[in-house]
C-alpha cells in the first residue's frame, strides 16, 4: 500500500499523476477548510516540469492530460465552491471559529467590493488561500451565477494553464530541473501573495483614524 501525503506535490504526482492534479485542484479551488491545506501553485508547476522530463524521470506525465485535468479541476472546483456558498454557505462562514477562514472571507468580500466581480475573480485565482474561500464567499454574497461562471472560468483557465506551461518551459530549458523546483515554487507563491499583502496594508491604512 502506497502512503500518500496530500500536502506534498511530489507524493501526489508519483501516486496519481494527472488524476491527482484534477482532484487536488478541484478541492483547493473551493472546498473551504480542506482546500487551505492542499498545494495549488506548488502542484501545477512540478506537474508541468515533469511533462518535459526525460524518459528516465519518474513519474513522467503527458502535457495534454495535465492541462486538461488542471483546467477541469479549477473550473469545476470553483463552481462547486460557489454552489456550497449559495446553499448554506453564509451561515457556515458566519459561525466558523477558524481564524484563517474568517480572515479569508473578509478579504474576499473586500476584494469583490473593491474590484468588481470579474476582476476580483480573475485576480483572486492567483492568490493562495484567498482563492479557496473566494468562490464560496461569492456564492454566499449573491454574485449572479452567470457572471460568476464566466469570470471564474476565465481566471481558472488562465491560472491553471499558465502555471503548468511555465513548469513545462522550465523543465524543457533547465537540466535536472527537480533540483530547482522548490525555490522556484517559493518565488512564485511569494509573488502571488503580493496583491494580498497590498490589500491588507491598504485596509489597515483605511482603518486608521484621521489626523486631528
Amino acid at each position: 500500500m502506497i502512503a500518500v501525503d496530500p500536502t506534498d506535490s511530489a507524493s501526489l504526482l508519483a501516486a496519481f499523476g494527472a488524476l491527482g492534479v484534477l482532484v487536488v485542484i478541484f478541492a483547493e479551488s473551493g472546498l473551504l477548510v480542506v482546500g487551505f491545506f492542499l498545494p495549488g501553485d506548488a502542484l501545477l508547476l512540478p506537474a508541468g516540469a515533469l511533462c518535459a522530463a526525460g524518459g528516465h524521470q519518474t513519474p513522467r506525465l503527458e502535457l495534454w492530460q495535465v492541462l486538461v485535468c488542471a483546467g477541469v479541476g479549477a473550473v469545476a472546483g470553483a463552481q462547486a465552491g460557489f454552489l456550497l456558498g449559495r446553499h448554506g454557505g453564509r451561515a457556515l462562514l458566519a459561525r466558523t471559529s477558524n481564524r484563517r477562514l474568517r480572515e479569508g472571507t473578509a478579504r474576499a468580500e473586500r476584494m469583490l467590493a473593491r474590484y468588481g466581480y470579474g476582476k476580483a475573480l480573475v485576480i483572486g485565482r492567483f492568490v493562495p488561500l484567498l482563492r479557496t474561500v473566494l468562490h464560496p464567499a461569492a456564492g454566499a454574497l449573491g454574485v449572479p451565477t452567470r457572471t460568476f461562471t464566466l469570470w471564474q472560468a476565465v481566471g481558472g483557465l488562465l491560472w491553471s494553464q499558465s502555471l503548468v506551461l511555465a513548469g513545462y518551459a522550465l523543465g524543457s530549458s533547465v537540466p535536472h530541473v527537480e533540483a530547482y523546483l522548490l525555490p522556484f515554487v517559493a518565488a512564485v507563491v511569494a509573488l502571488s501573495l503580493l496583491p494580498l499583502l497590498a490589500e491588507a496594508r491598504r485596509a489597515r491604512r483605511d482603518r486608521r483614524p484621521p489626523p486631528r
